[in-house]
């Protein structure tokens, strides 16, 4: 069950590979990975803003970005992760990787702990779902920061 290492991809690489696999390299898809490069987790609303604030007259709507990011996700380019009441955050991390969500400001972060993860699949691996074969696990650690921010 252990997931290999998937590196993020750089806007050369994310062109290459969306070629060899027959999709057409998009101004709009272009600008999406660009954005989510900079963002590392977001919504699709997340991600439209922040095409809105720097590529301004690049026709994009809501559906079409999350269209393409839903796209990035089935082809594992991204990780899709359901967040707190339901919202869907992509990442763009394909990686095996731990989450911490911050539930005060709304965000996640990445922990990369081979040690831990590697423990997580130790386990799973004895573990048998009937009726359902395991394709990875998602771990989120939900907290709040532990120091309160100093004023300045």
């Amino acid at each position: 069950m252990a997931r290999r290492k998937r590196k993020i991809l750089d806007i050369a690489g994310f062109s290459a590979l969306l070629r060899d696999r027959g999709y057409r390299v998009t101004k709009q898809r272009l600008a999406v990975h660009t954005a989510m490069l900079t963002l590392g987790h977001a919504s699709a609303d997340e991600v439209l803003e922040h095409i809105q604030d720097r590529q301004k007259g690049l026709d994009a709507s809501a559906s079409t970005v999350y269209t393409i990011l839903s796209k990035m996700a089935d082809l594992g380019l991204y990780n899709r992760i359901q967040g707190i009441g339901g919202k869907v955050v992509f990442d763009v991390n394909p990686g095996r990787h731990i989450h911490l969500y911050d539930s005060r400001a709304g965000i996640f972060k990445e922990i990369e702990d081979d040690g831990l993860a590697a423990l997580i699949d130790a386990q799973l691996k004895t573990r048998t779902f009937r009726g359902y074969r395991m394709d990875r696990f998602d771990l989120h650690i939900i907290c709040h920061p532990s120091r309160k921010k100093k004023k300045v």
